[in-house]
């Protein structure tokens, strides 16, 4: 999926906007190796299941986050003094499992994302792939992020609040805040956490989006099909 919308950006970002328009509208129906309107719009398609597979999967892998510098989820500013209070008082291995737990619960709510992404790719129309196609370098992540970011996280908001409870995540910060908020003279914290990470985990999977968009446009090596390679053609012979 993610591809698809790379196909779209990589060819606005080769040709100007008066050239990719004059492209588009005059496309013909395919006739041998021309492609046509709809050929345009199931490339778009292919690229961005082809891009839900490589990057978006990653993030549901153990430490999936947490060993991802891009997407990894770091405390919101209000924790960022409980975690050096704790560390003054000897307690850096608490608040290291804290930070790890945060990231495991949006792990576990980005699985859920696949199938509502693959759902937007299904809707994508020539005339969206036009305008992704003429739009900026990151149209095609817009594109996904305007169709799916609100159903996302209505999806991810409880299933986060469950895994909370099943990576341990509520009794360890439970814990930890408690901890922190008995410490003399300290300002008392808290958060909510279920919406920051739910917040923290779309920018993740956006942001991986947006790396296999970039990917399909400067390397034809991430054209992986006969598909992709005549719709990024246009992108190359312009």
């Amino acid at each position: 999926m993610i591809r698809k919308i790379f196909l779209i950006a990589t060819i606005f970002t080769a040709v100007s906007c008066a050239e990719l328009q004059q492209v588009v509208n005059n496309l013909p129906q395919q006739t041998g190796n021309i492609l046509g309107n709809a050929d345009i719009a199931a490339g778009l398609r292919q690229a961005l299941d082809l891009g839900i597979d490589k990057q978006v999967t990653k993030l549901t892998a153990k430490n999936g986050f947490y060993n991802n510098n891009l997407v990894k989820i770091l405390l919101p500013e209000e924790l960022k003094k409980v975690d050096k209070g704790l560390r003054d008082i000897g307690l850096g291995n608490l608040a290291d499992e804290g930070l790890k737990v945060l990231n495991r619960a949006a792990e576990d709510a980005v699985g859920e994302a696949t199938p509502i992404f693959v759902n937007a790719v299904k809707d994508i129309t020539f005339n969206d792939a036009k305008n992704i196609l003429l739009g900026n370098d990151n149209a095609a992540t817009n594109y996904l992020t305007s169709k799916t970011e609100t159903v996302l996280y209505s999806k991810f908001h409880p299933i986060i609040n469950q895994s909370f409870n099943k990576v341990g995540a509520d009794k360890i910060w439970t814990n930890l805040i408690n901890k922190y908020n008995a410490i003399p003279f300290t300002k008392k914290v808290n958060p909510n956490l279920t919406d920051y990470v739910t917040k923290e985990a779309l920018k993740g999977v956006y942001k991986m989006i947006a790396v296999e968009e970039k990917e399909i446009r400067t390397k034809t090596s991430s054209r992986t099909t006969d598909l992709l390679k005549k719709v990024f053609a246009l992108q190359d012979n312009r």
